[in-house]
């Protein structure tokens, strides 16, 4: 877009003019009337800039119009759900603000509705009774305001899903190796795709494969992964490890990759999932995150 500078005036004004004010901005009323750009216009503008991290300036250009249209939605406008690209602004950064104060971690307050704030919604509502599809729209909304008085006023930090790996760092990891993913039963495939997912949403160029078997991973793979719901086999040509202790879990794949015998290195992984309970999609999710931040863990030099 061409940028909108002092001394423009018009419809496009007066509606940069009707959203800085509605954040709190004040702009003279003279030039409101006539949808002026002018000097109080301007004063705002380079406020909103300081105020959101972006070059310095005066004028509205396509970056500071993104953000000001991203401020402009609360909590409750849309519904929210997982996609790409993420849905990105101000209504996300406040979902993501009350869900943390509650106890639903969605990890660090970005505004962007990405796979760890899906988790978080799915989790509220199978929490308090609603379908836990992950789409957050007015019936989650109204559960969320029915708890104003527990998260009203509490600060937004959480706990980080991705444990103590960090999304940079598992970026880097995931795309210096080639690693392949999958599961031989149902339960172990449903935690594999969300695994696969996970990885794709924190970087394009994930190394992550997810494959139909161990048999056709791609060329130049560092290692496969194979999970699985039952307990290794006594008499297993694979490497196998238990997804018990997590905070153990990425030395002791590291030293079964390390040791395997086989090239590449196929490694079955026992998902902690007992027979016969019910296995949700949150549990799918929980042990995605889970399993993802001990791989990057193991692969990280």
């Amino acid at each position: 877009m061409e940028p909108i500078s002092e001394g423009s005036s018009g419809v496009a004004v007066e509606d940069i003019q009707d959203r800085l004010s509605r954040l709190g901005y004040t702009i003279d009323e003279a030039e409101r009337a006539a949808c002026l750009f002018g000097p109080s216009t301007a004063t705002c503008v380079a406020k909103f800039r300081l105020d959101h991290d972006l070059p310095l300036g005066s004028s509205i250009d396509a970056p500071t119009w993104a953000a000001l249209v991203d401020e402009g939605y609360a909590l409750g406008d849309r519904t929210l759900y997982l996609r790409l690209p993420n849905f990105h602004g101000c209504d996300v950064r406040q979902l993501q603000e009350r869900l943390n104060i509650l106890g639903f971690s969605c990890g660090e307050v970005d505004g962007l509705f990405g796979v760890h704030t899906e988790a978080a919604v799915r989790l509220f509502q199978e929490s308090v009774g609603l379908l836990g599809d992950g789409m957050a729209f007015q019936e989650t909304y109204d559960a969320i305001e029915r708890l104003r008085h527990v998260w009203a006023g509490k600060p937004a930090s959480g706990p980080h899903p991705m444990g103590g790996m960090g999304f940079a760092r598992a970026a880097n990891v995931l795309e210096s190796n080639r690693i392949s993913l999958t599961g031989n039963d149902p339960i172990a495939r449903n935690v594999a795709a969300h695994a696969w997912n996970l990885a794709g949403a924190t970087t394009e160029k994930s190394g992550l494969d997810l494959i139909d078997s161990a048999d056709v991973a791609p060329a130049g793979t560092s290692a496969v992964i194979v999970l699985t719901s039952d307990r290794p086999a006594k008499r297993n040509r694979t490497s196998s490890v238990l997804m018990d202790d997590l905070e153990t879990l990425p030395r002791r794949l590291r030293a079964a990759i390390e040791s395997s015998r086989m090239n590449p290195p196929v490694i079955r992984l026992s998902l902690p999932v007992t027979k016969g309970s019910g296995f949700t999609v949150s549990n799918a999710q929980a042990l995605a995150v889970a399993l993802l931040d001990a791989i990057c863990t193991a692969f990280a030099r």
